[in-house]
């Protein structure tokens, strides 16, 4: 029986496989990884937010929208799947990116503009600072905006990861594996909520271990909102429970340089995934996450008969914009 039953936009391609990376495994020595392949959800080469969208795009279609606004970095892949969603639902779609016009148009950023998107470049303000205004010229041009919330996190968005988990213990079971750990980019705080809910409604005992993607540089500390959004959900849904801060675990010991600055942990991981599995990590996120797991291994802070369960949640088309990040040094041929 499923969990939820609130109404969805069908947006994504699911389940999404459940895989073991034997090889990666091997090389680490230690536990058994496994991987859920968001990535590989459909909706505009995929992603983890296209869950998140199908909650939301109802939404949005059952208040009368023609319009949806969101924002996020040059590169964002939230803003490439909702460029999708709203091209798929046939509503204009405004959105608010980070930085200055690029002099090159690449990765997500060639998508977001083939789903025809109007972009508003914003500067330094990469998380929607600027979207009220930009809402009021619209309602005054006469549309009716919908905004999607940065990441798509919200009481909403994090429905479609208590659903996502539901799949997994369906799929888990399916193959008589007890996963003892999941491991995932934990960023604007919708997939980590909905997978402390969706742990809670199936009376799981999943460890959850969210890698903290972005310095925590707001007024809010990060861990706040995620248990923000979890209590908010779980009350939409009246549940008699709540959440707590030591209900969370947000490991940010591999935040580096910075938000989408690629650094060796980052590179090995990517580099380790693709050559080793055949599975492209983005640089922002999953390259990240996977870096940190890949070093919490190594310092063996997994026992060798864990199951541990590394969440995809997509992005590779950020990679053509990181080329040079990944172009190597010319090597002559050998013979």
């Amino acid at each position: 029986m499923a969990l939820l039953t609130q109404q969805k936009s069908n947006l994504g391609f699911f389940p999404t496989p459940l895989v073991e990376l034997s090889r990666l495994t091997a090389i680490l020595g230690g536990p058994r990884i496994f991987m859920k392949r968001d990535d590989m959800t459909g909706l505009a080469l995929g992603g983890n937010k296209t869950r998140k969208l199908e909650y939301l795009m109802a939404d949005a279609v059952q208040q009368g929208a023609d319009t949806i606004i969101t924002a996020g970095a040059e590169q964002s892949n939230h803003c490439r799947q909702t460029a999708a969603a709203a091209a798929c639902l046939q509503m204009d779609c405004h959105l608010v990116l980070g930085g200055e016009p690029p002099e090159s148009i690449n990765g997500n950023l060639l998508l977001d503009n083939l789903f025809g998107c109007h972009i508003h470049w914003a500067g330094n303000n990469r998380k929607g600072e600027d979207i009220p205004m930009i809402v009021d010229k619209l309602r005054k041009a006469g549309k009716k905006p919908y905004v999607v919330p940065y990441g798509g996190s919200n009481h909403l968005g994090s429905l479609g990861f208590i659903s996502a988990l539901e799949e997994l213990h369906f799929q888990a079971n399916s193959i008589n594996t007890n996963m003892t750990h999941i491991i995932f980019a934990s960023s604007s705080g919708g997939t980590h909520a909905g997978l402390m809910l969706g742990n809670h409604m199936l009376d799981e005992n999943y460890e959850l271990i969210g890698i903290n993607i972005d310095k925590d540089e707001s007024s809010t500390p990060f861990i706040n909102t995620i248990l923000d959004i979890a209590n908010q959900t779980a009350q939409q849904l009246d549940l008699q429970h709540t959440f707590n801060l030591d209900d969370i675990t947000l490991e940010s010991s591999y935040t580096g340089d910075g938000y989408g600055v690629v650094g060796d942990l980052e590179k090995e991981a990517i580099s380790l995934l693709a050559q080793h599995e055949g599975i492209l990590l983005d640089p922002v996120y999953t390259g990240r996450a996977m870096g940190g797991l890949i070093n919490m291994i190594r310092a063996g802070r997994f026992s060798h008969s864990d199951n541990i369960l590394f969440w995809h949640t997509g992005g590779a088309p950020a990679l053509f914009a990181y080329s040079e990040e990944f172009n190597p040094s010319p090597v002559s041929p050998t013979v």
